[in-house]
C-alpha cells in the first residue's frame, strides 16, 4: 500500500507538471484568441462547478468562525492568483513566468516567520536574499534588451506568486479541519464574487467565433487541469505535508515550460518562443534554485554552531 505521505508527494508532483504545461498552451490562447480577464472567468466559473457538483456527494457543514479566512483564502489563492497569473501571462513570456514563481518558497518563508513564528536562520536569510535577487533582476530583464516579455506581465506574475504564497499558509489550519472539497468549493465561491466585476464584461465581449477544435481543447485543459485538478490534488497534499514543503515543488514549472519551449521551437521554424531561453535567465534560474536550496536544506557545515 501507498502511503498518504507518497500520495501527496505524487500529487505534487502531477500538480506541477500540469501547470508548467499550462503556461504554453494557456499563453497560446491569449491574447489572441481570448483576453486574459474572460480566461479567468472560464477558469474559476467551469471548475468552481465542477467543485459544486463533487460537493453534492460530500456534506459537510463550516463554522461560522472560519467564514471569514475562507474568504481571504478565496480572494488571494483564486481571485488575486487567477487575475494576475494569467494577465501577467498574457503579456509575459511562458519561460520567465514559470521562473518568477519559482520564488514562491522564498515568500513562503518569510510569511511563515511573520504568521506562524518561524525562525529565521542566517542560512534563511542569505537564501532569501539570493533567490529574491534572482527573481528580482529576471523581473526586470522583461523590460530590457536581453528579455522577451513584458515589465508589467513580470510583476503580475510576482503578485500572483506571492498571493499564492500567503494561501498555502492561510489555508493549512482548514485543510487539518476540513475535507479538501469543502475548502476549494468556498475559496472559489468567493474568488469568483471577487473577480466577477472585473472579468464579466470581457467575457461578455468575447468572440468564441474563430476558434477551432485545438483552440477548444485548450480551453478545456486549461479549466480542467491547472484549475479543478490542480487545485483539487493540491488540497489533498497539503493534508498531509507542510506549506513549504508544497511551494518547493514548483521547481517542476520551469523544467517542463523549458523543455516544451526547446521541442516547440525545434519542430516549428517560426515559433514565437525562439529567443525565449537566454543565458542571462538561466543565470536568474540558478540564483533562485540556490536561494531556495538554501531555505529548504538542513543546515550547512558553514552555518552550524561550532561545538563547544
Amino acid at each position: 500500500m501507498i502511503s498518504n505521505q507518497a500520495k501527496a508527494h505524487l500529487a505534487l508532483l502531477s500538480v506541477n507538471i500540469i501547470y508548467g504545461a499550462n503556461y504554453l498552451i494557456a499563453k497560446g490562447l491569449m491574447p489572441n484568441k481570448i483576453e486574459a480577464s474572460a480566461l479567468v472567468f472560464l477558469r474559476i466559473g467551469g471548475a468552481g462547478l465542477l467543485f459544486f457538483l463533487l460537493k453534492l456527494f460530500i456534506k459537510e457543514r463550516v463554522e461560522k468562525k472560519d467564514i471569514g479566512l475562507l474568504a481571504l483564502c478565496g480572494f488571494l489563492g483564486v481571485g488575486i492568483n487567477q487575475f494576475f497569473s494569467m494577465n501577467g501571462l498574457s503579456l509575459a513570456s511562458p519561460v520567465d513566468a514559470a521562473i518568477i514563481v519559482t520564488a514562491m518558497p522564498i515568500f513562503t518563508v518569510i510569511i511563515s516567520y511573520f504568521l506562524l513564528k518561524e525562525p529565521l536562520t542566517i542560512q534563511r536569510i542569505l537564501g532569501i536574499s539570493i533567490g529574491g535577487s534572482g527573481a528580482i533582476l529576471l523581473i526586470f530583464l522583461g523590460n530590457s534588451g536581453m528579455g522577451t516579455g513584458s515589465l508589467l506581465g513580470n510583476i503580475y506574475i510576482f503578485i500572483n506568486a506571492l498571493a499564492f504564497s500567503f494561501y498555502l499558509v492561510l489555508v493549512k489550519p482548514l485543510m487539518s479541519k476540513y475535507k479538501p472539497v469543502t475548502v476549494i468549493i468556498w475559496t472559489f465561491l468567493f474568488g469568483f464574487i471577487i473577480i466577477f466585476p472585473f472579468c464579466i464584461q470581457k467575457l461578455i465581449t468575447s468572440d468564441f467565433a474563430p476558434f477551432t477544435s485545438f483552440n477548444w481543447a485548450s480551453l478545456f485543459y486549461v479549466i480542467l487541469g491547472p484549475t479543478f485538478l490542480a487545485y483539487l490534488l493540491n488540497m489533498f497534499a497539503l493534508q498531509y505535508v507542510k506549506p513549504t514543503v508544497s511551494s518547493s515543488y514548483i521547481y517542476v514549472q520551469p523544467a517542463v515550460a523549458m523543455i516544451l519551449v526547446t521541442i516547440i521551437s525545434y519542430l516549428v521554424a517560426d515559433s514565437q518562443y525562439k529567443g525565449d531561453i537566454t543565458i542571462p535567465k538561466l543565470l536568474c534560474c540558478i540564483f533562485i534554485f540556490g536561494g531556495v536550496y538554501l531555505i529548504s536544506s538542513g543546515p550547512l557545515k558553514w552555518f552550524k554552531k561550532p561545538k563547544s
